[in-house]
């Protein structure tokens, strides 16, 4: 049987917003290979220190404050991974990185990252980062950044547009994703959060108290898929500092809500 390992990993910002990737030194599994810097939490050792002291031992800096971002289950050839990612805003480190165990490092443009190959669990990351963290619009109409760069079109559009939003009840209707690049599936509830795994984003549509504290709670275990949240004024007032400090990809105001 594979042994399980419980590792931690983080996504480290400039301040020029470029993301910090190291590679992994000869003598472990997929020396050479591209990751985010981290390593195994130690027994009786909570996810924050081992985060901290993977990043003094292994690059000389001190990690201040962090935010708990994804959480991923890969299976290796050597052992089955527990990954917990974290991000870590320009501000929140300090020091003169140097590479403590002969390892190379690199700052990437989240944008176009061009380093290869990069370690498998790492690479689906990168494709997150590349979504933009502010949105504004409507479910009904598409949601938008402030560039325009990453436009979500509401279900159904033509594959020629890359990334469309579909309700998760639609979604079963159809009983299958559509065949989009990036597909994010509209929920309400932690049970059909759970039911969309297959997606590459969740939007989290906030109605009502229970449904705030259902995506508070993912967010506190740990989500394997990004999460949006659309939610109206009065719920943003009460909830938005809590599902920030706990990872959600973006928060967006939401004047008319879809049907489901």
């Amino acid at each position: 049987m594979k042994p399980f390992i419980h590792v931690v990993a983080g996504i480290v910002y400039n301040q020029r917003g470029e993301i910090l990737l190291s590679s992994r030194p000869e003598g472990k599994p997929y020396a050479g290979y591209w990751e985010f810097a981290g390593g195994k939490v130690e027994p009786n050792e909570s996810e924050l220190d081992a985060l901290k002291r993977e990043f003094q031992e292994e690059l000389n800096i001190c990690i201040l404050r962090t935010t708990p971002y994804l959480a991923k289950l890969y299976a290796y050839e050597h052992a089955t991974v527990q990954l917990r990612f974290y991000r870590v805003l320009a501000n929140d480190w300090q020091g003169e990185i140097k590479a403590l165990e002969n390892q190379s490092f690199i700052w990437q443009n989240p944008q176009q990252p061009d380093v290869s190959p990069m370690l498998p669990a790492n690479a689906h990351l990168l494709e997150v980062l590349r979504v933009p963290h502010y949105f504004s619009g409507s479910l009904n109409t598409g949601l938008y950044d402030a560039a325009n760069t990453y436009p979500i079109y509401p279900y159904p559009a033509d594959e020629t547009k890359h990334n469309i939003a579909i309700d998760f009840y639609q979604l079963q209707k159809l009983n299958r994703l559509p065949q989009n690049a990036h597909v994010w599936v509209i929920v309400d509830n932690a049970q059909a959060f759970q039911a969309a795994q297959d997606a590459f984003g969740i939007i989290w549509r906030v109605q009502h108290i229970s449904s705030a504290q259902q995506v508070l709670q993912v967010l506190q275990d740990g989500a394997s898929l990004p999460i949006m949240i659309v939610a109206t004024a009065n719920l943003l007032a009460q909830f938005t500092q809590k599902w920030q400090n706990n990872g959600a990809h973006a928060i967006i105001e939401e004047t008319v809500f879809q049907a489901a």
